[in-house]
């Protein structure tokens, strides 16, 4: 029987950037109180160039309102690891079918002509309820930015990849916790959307597996983005252990580790990150 050698100890030591060298795309990395913007500043602190998708009007329809793209920017640039990395950012509608294929190409173009990484952070808010009160324009609306357009997403970069191929393919996309207990009644339109992700995963990482890509979706559980307050806010940091929410750097820690080579043997996966919530 033969065995392959251990691991030097050169080997076991962490590179501080292990991501030097590695080019990414975030999408809906457009507010620094989101999970987008922690997961940039990770990958850009790791080494990583670094393309920041956004579409401001989205935003600005919502509660929490819109922050300003060029001091998002600043905010991943002060992280940066690499003195030779780069951090772009553009705008995208991705409920545009031609808008995912497009902003790949962008991306790629802007960081050197090769992508290594994407992470499909954006979704839709709002224009959602519960099953009496959805209609079919909700439904449509959030399937073609929750689910239609990562799947495209997808498909452009393992295109890209196949005509410029590098080393580390990674696909990280996001759910939402909509298969645990009690699941998202009051969002309907959202949960089946971030479901199908879920559910695709696993299809999609057998799919690339040949190219070796990785893919797999995080369950970032609930994270204080800004979106609730007063009695809520609170009740929600009482279910978990620790007493306070998921922060954006606690799903990004675990998003730009899935990015590295220690993650290489990791895909096909729906991974919690939730410490420990309580959902009964």
């Amino acid at each position: 029987m033969s065995h392959l050698p251990h691991p030097t100890p050169e080997d076991l030591r962490r590179d501080p950037l292990p991501l030097r060298g590695r080019t990414a795309l975030v999408t809906g990395a457009s507010r620094r109180a989101g999970i987008g913007h922690a997961v940039a500043r990770r990958l850009v602190a790791y080494g990583a160039s670094v393309y920041l998708h956004h579409h401001v009007p989205h935003d600005a329809e919502m509660p929490w309102g819109a922050d300003r793209p060029e001091e998002v920017t600043a905010s991943v640039r002060a992280a940066q690891g690499a003195p030779d990395a780069l951090v772009v950012a553009g705008p995208g509608d991705l409920s545009d079918p031609a808008a995912p294929a497009e902003l790949v190409a962008t991306a790629s173009a802007a960081l050197g002509g090769r992508l290594d990484i994407l992470v499909a952070n954006h979704a839709r808010s709002g224009s959602d309820g519960t099953l009496d009160e959805i209609d079919a324009a909700m439904l449509d609306a959030h399937w073609a930015v929750d689910t239609r357009s990562v799947v495209l997403l997808v498909q452009a970069y393992a295109r890209a990849r196949a005509a410029s191929p590098g080393p580390g393919g990674r696909v990280v996309m996001m759910t939402s916790g909509q298969d645990k207990a009690g699941g998202m009644p009051g969002e309907i339109a959202y949960a089946l959307q971030k479901g199908a992700l879920a559910s695709i995963t696993r299809s999609l990482s057998t799919t690339l597996a040949e190219h070796a890509i990785t893919v797999n979706t995080v369950n970032p559980g609930p994270v204080d983005t800004g979106y609730l307050t007063g009695e809520v806010h609170a009740a929600v940091a009482a279910r978990f252990p620790a007493g306070r929410w998921g922060r954006p750097d606690d799903p990004a820690r675990l998003i730009a580790w899935l990015a590295t080579d220690e993650a290489g043997w990791v895909t096909g996966q729906v991974i919690d990150s939730e410490g420990g919530f309580r959902r009964g």
